[in-house]
């Protein structure tokens, strides 16, 4: 899609395009990323139990925190990649970067783990 501000990019709006590129990162965090795939499992595993006994709320609150959770672990990958091909050395302020971004990553898989913890409890109850 053309970029006006910059000038730059193709004309045309590709949405097809757009979402094989998407895919594409999911894939490559989910299949490079052990953090990212780990997750993805034991989330998967508690997603298909609610759709076993029809808890669509609960489903539903579990996938929202399963992709908050995702999405900053691949922000925090992109960035730290993107750090390390800029400055391969060690560096006081990229260390800083990838600190903050530790803490906001670190603070997306609390909650998730929060999140799944209290959902698996309930199934617990649910199911025995």
């Amino acid at each position: 899609m053309k970029k006006k501000l910059l000038g730059t990019g193709e004309k045309g709006f590709r949405p097809v395009r757009k979402i094989k590129i998407a895919l594409k990162g999911l894939y490559l965090a989910i299949v490079f990323d052990v953090s990212v795939s780990s997750k993805v499992i034991l989330s998967t595993v508690v997603l298909a139990v609610f759709v076993y006994v029809n808890q669509w709320i609960d489903f539903t609150i579990v996938l929202v925190a399963t992709c908050i959770m995702i999405t900053a672990e691949i922000f925090n990958t992109a960035i730290e990649m993107l750090c390390d091909f800029i400055e391969e050395k060690e560096n006081e302020k990229i260390g800083m970067i990838k600190d903050m971004l530790a803490g906001g990553v670190g603070l997306s898989i609390f909650t998730w783990y929060v999140v799944i913890a209290l959902e698996s409890y309930k199934i617990y109850r649910l199911l025995f």
